[in-house]
């Protein structure tokens, strides 16, 4: 059977206020960002059969927000508190426990979400203008064969990857 992984990297945080990193709320770009990055899943009917998010503030928003353009009730995201600040090994733990799901979408963090990324697609990843594979708001949409226990190392294919700056307002 094949498998769908939409690995998400949070929208734009406010480093403007003086807070912990953990509640760093998401910034109007950002905002924007995750409206639009939620939209083309929409358009390309990519509906997520669970949305595992890290539960800090910028990606449990940013998780929300692509929630309501797929129309999506907000009570489906799982946080997994794991998922903050997780290294490779930790996000695919989460990962090999999605035993019934076909498609998962999993919000989180760089540098985390690179890592898996590059890892899971034995680096078949083109750069970002910035020097990034996964920059605030990139979606990257990979395919696999076989049980979600079974992922591993160059087990995927990266079908597309998209950063929000490609998509229209």
């Amino acid at each position: 059977m094949t498998h769908e992984l939409l690995l998400l990297r949070h929208a734009k945080s406010d480093w403007s206020a003086d807070m912990d990193d953990f509640f760093r709320p998401l910034n109007k770009r950002g905002r924007r960002a995750a409206k639009r990055v939620g939209r083309w899943l929409h358009e390309q009917h990519l509906i997520p059969d669970t949305i595992l998010s890290s539960p800090a503030t910028r990606a449990l928003t940013t998780a929300q927000r692509v929630c309501k353009q797929l129309d999506i009730d907000e009570s489906a995201i799982v946080c997994d508190s794991r998922i903050y600040q997780a290294d490779v090994l930790t996000l695919l733990a989460v990962l090999k426990s999605r035993h019934q799901d076909q498609r998962v979408l999993l919000v989180g963090h760089n540098p985390g979400l690179e890592d898996l990324l590059l890892k899971l697609t034995s680096h078949s990843v083109p750069l970002s203008a910035n020097g990034k594979y996964l920059p605030t708001a990139a979606l990257a949409q990979l395919t696999f064969k076989g049980a979600w226990t079974e992922l591993s190392e160059g087990a995927a294919t990266l079908v597309t990857l998209i950063r929000p700056d490609s998509l229209p307002e």
